[in-house]
């Protein structure tokens, strides 16, 4: 293999050993982390909504204020490798499971496309599924859920 074919970082590297660069890079931008989540007060189940943080903009899938968000909304849950290790609840699509589980991306992914749009051409990200929390009130979440972000 020549040093023009090398193998992409997230092949050759664990998410520890990524620097912050490599690690922002890998956010496809699907934006399924930034749903709200609801537990069952009789099962304890996870369940997802289809209701997204109120920074979260529907149609980018992007934080609006990707710098601030944790200071804005304190329950955010700003990923980092120790934290994916540990999460259950990650999407099956999330490159971020992917390469911890030693998995590769997959081909809608902007990084082997080269295409930002290719998550939601592939109809992966929330965009056209989602709806701000600014436009649900909090006793309506319930009437949200949805099995489709996994």
């Amino acid at each position: 293999m020549t040093e023009t074919e090398a193998e992409p970082f997230w092949r050759t590297k664990t998410l520890r050993q990524m620097t912050s660069e490599e690690w922002e890079s890998l956010c496809d931008g699907c934006g399924k982390c930034c749903l709200v989540k609801l537990i069952d007060d009789v099962t304890d189940d996870l369940l997802f909504t289809t209701v997204a943080c109120r920074l979260l903009d529907c149609h980018s899938c992007r934080c609006g204020d990707y710098e601030n968000r944790k200071a804005i909304v304190p329950d955010c849950v700003v990923l980092s490798p120790r934290l994916v290790e540990d999460i259950a609840w990650m999407p099956s699509t999330c490159a971020y499971r992917l390469v911890r589980d030693g998995e590769d991306l997959h081909w809608w992914h902007p990084l082997v496309s080269g295409r930002a749009e290719t998550v939601h051409e592939a109809g992966i990200s929330v965009r056209g599924r989602a709806v701000s929390e600014r436009d649900v009130p909090d006793e309506s979440l319930p009437d949200y859920i949805d099995d489709w972000p996994q």
